[in-house]
């Protein structure tokens, strides 16, 4: 399987630091925030990635990660000129992915699990999709999974006020390449995005939308609060995280 981790947008929430600056590469412990992206997605065994970043910080990337070789993995660059949800840089992979299987992770999601068993059953199954899940005290600001009576998602209800379970999904998928027919067929949301909730969703409802429940940490790094907690976890876990070759520990 490929990896396609989404490394792009504004970073609003984290504003100022994301002025001149794109928030997968501010620092999250010792690390810059994209490092642990790909040392997750390398511990699961995927080792050609895609990475979708903005124009702005393209520079800044390439001398940081390289080719990925330090890294033990192949990186390729694309550059996403406009923000369009994460359904719109989803279908930016389709080139590179063709027709294999791929992991979808977003940069800024943080976790401890280790997914290498769901990456190869899914890779070595025939599953189409599959999302992670996570019990949080509060999920109203995620996608938050319906299911029915024998434990399935019915579907995906994206920030209610009324949340129908305590689960969040979380920025990590694994997807086949019919993934990108759903993205051609969905429409944009109220605001002018394509929603990787829609793509889920469609999944859901034809029943072919497996989960997967995490029981680690997990951390949506993209406020100045939620940094803060990603760099003291990350801090603390220094020495179990893989590091690029050529690092002093």
């Amino acid at each position: 399987m490929k990896g396609v981790i989404l490394a792009g947008g504004t970073g609003s929430r984290l504003s100022p630091l994301t002025t001149y600056m794109n928030k997968h590469l501010l620092p999250v412990g010792p690390y810059p925030m994209i490092h642990y992206a790909i040392a997750k997605l390398s511990e699961a065994g995927i080792k050609e990635i895609l990475l979708i970043i903005n124009a702005h910080s393209a520079q800044m990337y390439a001398e940081y990660l390289g080719s990925g070789e330090k890294f033990g993995v192949i990186l390729t660059y694309r550059i996403q000129e406009q923000a369009g949800g994460i359904a719109h840089a989803t279908a930016l992979a389709e080139p590179y992915v063709g027709g294999s299987k791929f992991a979808l992770l977003l940069g800024d999601n943080l976790f401890e699990d280790s997914i290498a068993a769901d990456v190869n059953r899914f890779a070595s199954s025939d599953e189409q999709a599959r999302v992670f899940l996570k019990k949080v005290e509060d999920p109203r600001p995620f996608g938050v999974p319906r299911f029915d009576d024998k434990g399935r998602i019915l579907r995906i209800e994206e920030k209610p006020a009324i949340p129908p379970s305590s689960y969040s999904v979380i920025g990590l998928y694994l997807y086949d390449a019919g993934v990108f027919d759903i993205v051609r067929r969905i429409a944009p949301s109220r605001r002018g995005e394509l929603e990787i909730t829609d793509v889920n969703n469609e999944y859901a409802r034809q029943g072919k939308l497996a989960y997967t429940v995490l029981n680690g940490w997990w951390i949506d790094a993209g406020t100045h609060e939620s940094l803060m907690e990603a760099a003291l976890k990350m801090t603390a876990k220094t020495s179990e995280m893989p590091h690029a070759r050529g690092d002093h520990q």
